[in-house]
């Protein structure tokens, strides 16, 4: 094999070791994405199901004031 074919095709090995390596990378992100728009998803549930949760409470405990009042004849 002559030095001028074994560059040639050093050359090839290395562009495409190069697109392989960009193309992983590529897919890296993607998957590193993709994660980070899940956990987000997966925080904001989290957050409104507990944001629900305390407005829930908050008005249980209003209306139990409410009622204890009216007992008391705080209220009418």
């Amino acid at each position: 094999m002559s030095g001028k074919n074994f560059q040639g095709l050093k050359e090839q090995a290395e562009g495409a070791a190069k697109d392989a390596a960009n193309a992983l990378g590529q897919a890296t992100q993607d998957a590193v994405n993709q994660i980070t728009d899940a956990s987000q998803k997966a925080i904001d549930k989290a957050s409104k199901t507990a944001q629900d949760g305390v407005e829930k409470a908050t008005g249980q405990a209003a209306e139990a004031m409410s009622g204890l009042g009216k007992k008391c004849g705080l209220k009418k």
